[in-house]
């Protein structure tokens, strides 16, 4: 049975506005993640004309879609097979990731207890072996 996503809002992506720190291109002692801007006679921070844009509460998406994928459905990190059980009651809201740090047997074990409880699963081949025709 195939799991349909319960939220059938559509995703609005808004123009994406990629922030740097001012500056971070002239100084390479700057790294570009965003930083406020304090100084007192700093232009971006007085927001004139022709400076970088500072970011604000406007560019956010909206909280009904926000951190959605594709299928609308949002990502839960599963570590063990007990994060499952959580996913339980929300699998037409969340669908499962396997932890990056999850050893191939617990894996296995994972997989198929999702397939038990219907939860769907975004990388759920992911290291595993496929059995041989014998």
């Amino acid at each position: 049975m195939t799991i349909k996503a319960l939220n059938k809002t559509k995703v609005v992506k808004k123009r994406a506005l990629k922030v740097f720190r001012f500056h971070s291109d002239r100084y390479n002692r700057l790294k570009t993640s965003w930083r406020k801007p304090r100084g007192i006679d700093n232009r971006v921070r007085r927001k004139c004309g022709g400076t970088i844009r500072m970011p604000g509460a406007g560019y956010g998406s909206n909280r009904k879609t926000r951190f959605m994928l594709a299928n609308g459905l949002k990502k839960f990190v599963i570590t063990n097979v007990k994060d499952l059980e959580l996913l339980l009651m929300h699998n037409r809201e969340f669908m499962g990731e396997i932890a990056h740090n999850l050893s191939a047997r617990t894996r296995k074990i994972v997989v198929e207890r999702a397939k038990e409880l219907n939860v769907k699963l975004s990388n759920g081949e992911a290291r595993l072996k496929k059995a041989e025709n014998e």
